[in-house]
């Protein structure tokens, strides 16, 4: 594989319009949002260990918001226009059975958060028990996603897998 790669972990993010570059990252409850302009052929991908938190004072979702906006903020400073922007998202698994399901709760901030703010989500690939390897080409939107090959039925994509063209997603 030839170009940059920027690996980003837990709380982090990258962003790019360069088409050699490519965002990794690793996920298990975590969940990424990769979001993209075709237009302007610029994106990025973020790492969220926690959108949703709870407390004396109830839920609140402040993590996963702000998590979301500054990736957003950082593609704009790029040239992205936020009504071009397009989404694939990944990860929430429930990596440790018998503890709360946080990875269920990190997936619905995600998915919801892009219906509120119009974002397409092309695809998404959440839930199920494994982890997942991520890489993201953000000038273009193509993902490719490894996960255990015994991964059960809920967590293989939802996406297009092996077309020609597109924004698919490959597994790898």
């Amino acid at each position: 594989m030839t170009g940059s790669r920027i690996h980003i972990t837990q709380g982090e993010r990258g962003v790019s319009g360069d088409p050699e570059v490519v965002i990794s990252t690793i996920l298990g409850s975590c969940v990424s949002c990769c979001l993209w302009d075709p237009v302007a052929g610029v994106g990025g991908m973020n790492h969220m260990l926690l959108t949703v938190s709870s407390g004396e004072r109830g839920i609140c979702n402040l993590a996963g918001i702000n998590a979301m906006e500054l990736l957003i903020n950082d593609i704009l400073k790029l040239g992205g226009q936020r009504h071009r922007l397009k989404a694939k998202a990944f990860g929430g698994a429930r990596m440790v059975s018998g503890l709360s399901d946080i990875g269920k709760t990190n997936s619905s901030f995600t998915l919801e958060f892009l219906k509120a703010e119009g974002i397409e989500c092309e695809g998404h690939s959440l839930g199920g028990e494994t982890a997942r390897h991520v890489m993201f080409w953000p000038a273009t939107g193509r993902v490719m996603q490894k996960i255990r090959k015994d991964a059960p039925p809920e967590i293989r994509p939802e996406i297009p897998v092996a077309q020609a063209a597109g924004n698919d997603l490959e597994l790898f």
